[in-house]
């Protein structure tokens, strides 16, 4: 799916259909579950599915808590993980029934507000995300918002050991959206010299090949044709991409041919999210 492919309605269905699977996921969820560790540091099963409610809540329009975070969060470092962790730490005291309704009710308002929505795609909205709030597209922050439920589902999934919808609607959203991350990575933040060309190869549940180039302007663009004696080629499967795009965990199976140097300098910086 291009970018020119991608609808209103597209990122409508690709958020509903995650979560809504994030609904059901933990709806079931005995107690213990609830607390195991996810790769997000310093979050629960519980803090993630909070974090959720949290932000579609603010898209709401709903005040965000009057709390004041404990100051032995060392997970919490900056003033955006300050603003993310505060409604997560409010919640920390719900219980799991609570959390489902409120995740349920939650569903139900933000899915009725998004089909009486009037904006088109290009109107200007509120993005909130506290330090980096800023006016973006209608349409982007439907898209960014499909990625981020569908990267904390996935979150959840590896948590709770229940593998699922690696090729739905919103992972191909996902994978559109870290693709575009790629020239920046490439270019600006390893480094990489003009005329270098990187070759990635995907496999798994969402299988794609792309490749980076590095023109005379020093600016990078990305396409689907295959380049013969690639400066740099990596592999890796579909969830290795993910984890790495997201800054999940260490560097998962990566296979690397061609500048070494240069693939350890792009997959130190692979991490596109905050």
């Amino acid at each position: 799916m291009t970018d020119n492919e991608t609808t209103v309605q597209t990122c409508v269905d690709a958020w509903t259909q995650s979560i809504e699977a994030i609904s059901e996921l933990v709806a079931a969820l005995p107690g213990d579950a609830w607390n195991r560790p996810t790769e997000c540091p310093g979050w629960s099963v519980r803090d993630v599915v909070s974090h959720i409610i949290a932000l579609e809540s603010e898209l709401l329009g709903d005040p965000r808590p009057i709390h004041s975070l404990p100051s032995d969060l060392r997970h919490v470092t900056g003033d955006f993980a300050r603003y993310m962790e505060l409604p997560v730490d409010k919640r920390r005291c719900h219980t799991p029934p609570e959390l489902t309704s409120e995740l349920e009710y939650t569903i139900i308002r933000r899915s009725r507000a998004l089909r009486d929505s009037r904006h088109q795609a290009e109107d200007p909205v509120r993005w909130p995300a506290g330090p980096l709030s800023r006016d973006i597209p209608y349409l982007t922050l439907l898209r960014l918002r499909a990625f981020d439920v569908w990267v904390h589902e996935q979150d959840l999934r590896r948590a709770l050991g229940l593998p699922g919808n690696l090729d739905s609607p919103a992972a191909r959203l996902t994978r559109d959206h870290l693709v575009s991350a790629l020239p920046r990575t490439v270019a600006k933040t390893a480094g990489a010299p003009i005329g270098t060309t990187l070759a990635l190869d995907v496999t798994g549940a969402l299988e794609f090949s792309r490749t980076v180039r590095v023109g005379a302007d020093g600016r990078a663009t990305v396409d689907e044709s295959v380049t013969l004696g690639p400066t740099v080629s990596l592999g890796m499967d579909w969830e290795t991409f993910v984890r790495l795009s997201c800054g999940r965990g260490k560097r998962g199976p990566v296979t690397v041919d061609g500048d070494h140097e240069l693939a350890d300098r792009i997959l130190d910086h692979f991490a596109v999210t905050p």
